[in-house]
């Protein structure tokens, strides 16, 4: 396209835009924007009552303190002014970190304590004259520190784990499964475990990994403070075995014979742990006691102790036959 024929087009497009129609259309815009300035100013000019979160730092803390709280926390203030104050505060860089020294209000005790009055005050410096705080929350900011007095302490797995149909809960490995906890004496003689935050899974059939924290109590430090959990479902499987039947409380000079001398024991144990359950690891007993003291053509068998693992055993048979003999 050649030069002539690109200043045809710019004039068409002037004559459009200056036309007698355009021209109502841009006057008519100019006043919509005048309009909605002057509506923004009035709105901007009109009390607000907003809440602003500030951030309080704890500073200079010494090297062999160990802080069990949080060095950084958030208050929200609300906080009543003009509209342009408000937007200055949300959107400006008029407010900043409240930075608060460890050595102006540490006490004795393990504790430190910003009390709201103090907090208005080292709120108010950042605030315009005309701003008034309405509110505060937390209403004082409170620390807790040690000199790295710790225990080693275990972690335990606080929810509900549901496994799914045919599957049980094998095991569960924390890594770590303990941690350091850093608190007062008193705190530390206190807490014997230390929970997870609740873990909820239901239809367990598979491992599952999570990253968990660890429940917070106020003025107690955890390192780490949080622990990789894996949670180990197994198929649980069906099987038998013959055990042998053993008689109990039999005084000097007797034997104790039953008929048969094994009974089977059905049981469910998962399938990763089957092959180390082994016959001898049951344990089937006959009481002779409970014979004296009621005489019977057979005698009661009793399924007494089982391997660690094993589910719903069972004996297949109640009562045998017997025979007692002389030695």
């Amino acid at each position: 396209m050649n030069d002539s024929g690109v200043l045809h087009i710019l004039k068409l497009i002037r004559n459009f835009l200056f036309g007698w129609m355009n021209r109502e259309f841009l006057i008519f815009l100019f006043f919509l924007i005048l309009s909605g300035a002057f509506w923004l100013l009035m709105a901007l000019n009109e009390t607000y009552e907003k809440e602003i979160e500030i951030p309080v730092q704890l500073v200079e803390i010494p090297k062999n303190v160990v802080l069990t709280s949080d060095t950084t926390t958030n208050v929200r203030v609300m906080v009543r002014d003009k509209g342009f104050s408000i937007i200055a505060y949300l959107y400006g860089n008029r407010i900043r970190p409240i930075r608060v020294g460890f050595k102006s209000y540490a006490k004795k005790t393990g504790t430190g304590v910003i009390t709201s009055t103090e907090l208005q005050k080292l709120i108010a410096r950042q605030l315009f004259n005309s701003s008034n705080i309405v509110s505060l929350k937390p209403d004082k900011y409170e620390f807790f520190y040690n000199y790295g007095l710790k225990t080693r302490m275990p972690v335990k797995l606080v929810g509900k784990i549901v496994p799914g149909q045919s599957y049980y809960l094998s095991k569960i490995l924390f890594a770590p499964d303990s941690v350091d906890v850093y608190a007062s004496r008193e705190m530390l003689d206190s807490i014997k475990h230390v929970n997870t935050e609740p873990l909820n899974i239901s239809n367990l059939t598979d491992t599952v990994v999570r990253d968990v924290a660890l429940y917070k109590i106020k003025g107690v430090k955890y390192v780490p403070e949080k622990v990789r959990i894996s949670i180990c479902p197994d198929i649980l499987t069906e099987e038998n075995c013959e055990v042998p039947i053993e008689a109990v409380n039999m005084p000097d000079g007797k034997i104790l014979r039953t008929f048969p001398s094994r009974v089977t024991v059905t049981f469910t144990v998962g399938a990763s742990i089957f092959r180390s359950i082994t016959p001898d690891r049951f344990k089937v007993v006959v009481d002779y006691n409970e014979l004296m003291a009621n005489p019977s053509d057979k005698c009661n068998i009793y399924l007494r102790s089982v391997p660690h693992g094993v589910r719903n055993a069972r004996l297949s048979v109640n009562k045998v036959d017997y025979l007692i003999e002389e030695q």
